[in-house]
């Protein structure tokens, strides 16, 4: 009697700190500490086999994450799914967490399968920096032009090409994006930039938040930000904000926007 052993596909949400990691994406051949790599290490303990992981958004060397989604495909998983998150969480650094897990179809797939993306950039707008932010924030002593800055984010609404806001080197099948929401919202020293969009191309929310500095410095005028978008050119958007601002807060799967 021959068995057949099931495939079976299991999401993951998890939170992680990135100060310490060279980005999510594993770096075969490298010893690069990378979030990929410690989940597949764990993941793979756990399976007594290599597990293979794939992750909704490539977070850059130090950006953190509320709300990253990996799946992993396994066709003898032993560990029940009501359990995955706090047998992870025994065996996961204390920087990386994981929120929750479940099975979904075969044909779920972390990043193919996510319709939208959010991320946030925190700005620590107080003359001097906070200990407990410095990770988590960039520090920007100056007061910054709030409304100015509320001003030219309204510019990049809707579906533009954002070739001007994406460092050059990863090729992209379209540089067309299309930007739901953006929202920047100040509570007591820190300035968040709160970005919706349906994907968003490499160091484009670091770009979009350093140019948006500057409006609120006042380097450019908000309406200099729809002539930098409509240019198309990368040397003039940005330049990229630190990573250390950035976290990916959640992924969106249908029907999750309409």
């Amino acid at each position: 009697m021959i068995l057949e052993l099931t495939m079976r596909n299991i999401k993951v949400t998890i939170a992680y700190d990135g100060t310490n990691y060279h980005g999510f994406q594993e770096q075969r051949g490298t010893k690069l500490n990378t979030i990929q790599g410690v989940l597949e290490e764990c993941l793979s303990a756990l399976a007594k086999k290599p597990v293979q992981v794939i992750g909704a958004g490539r977070t850059d060397a130090g950006v953190h994450a509320g709300g990253q989604v990996i799946n992993f495909m396994s066709d003898d998983w032993p560990v029940p799914v009501d359990r995955v998150t706090s047998a992870l969480n025994s065996i996961l650094p204390r920087d990386i967490v994981t929120l929750s897990a479940e099975e979904v179809p075969a044909n779920f797939h972390a990043r193919f399968s996510a319709v939208a993306k959010s991320y946030r950039y925190t700005i620590y707008n107080g003359k001097w920096h906070s200990p407990f932010m410095r990770l988590y924030s960039y520090h920007i002593p100056k007061l910054l032009d709030l409304p100015a800055m509320q001003k030219a984010a309204s510019n990049l609404l809707g579906k533009h090409d954002f070739s001007a806001f994406r460092a050059l080197g990863t090729p992209v099948r379209t540089t067309v994006r299309k930007l739901y929401q953006i929202q920047l919202t100040r509570s007591a020293d820190l300035i968040y930039i709160d970005l919706l969009a349906e994907g968003f191309l490499y160091h484009m929310a670091r770009m979009i938040s350093g140019t948006l500095i500057r409006v609120g410095l006042g380097k450019i005028t908000p309406d200099e930000v729809s002539d930098i978008l409509a240019s198309r050119d990368s040397h003039r958007g940005g330049p990229a904000a630190p990573a250390r601002g950035l976290s990916l807060e959640k992924v969106y799967y249908p029907p999750a926007l309409d």
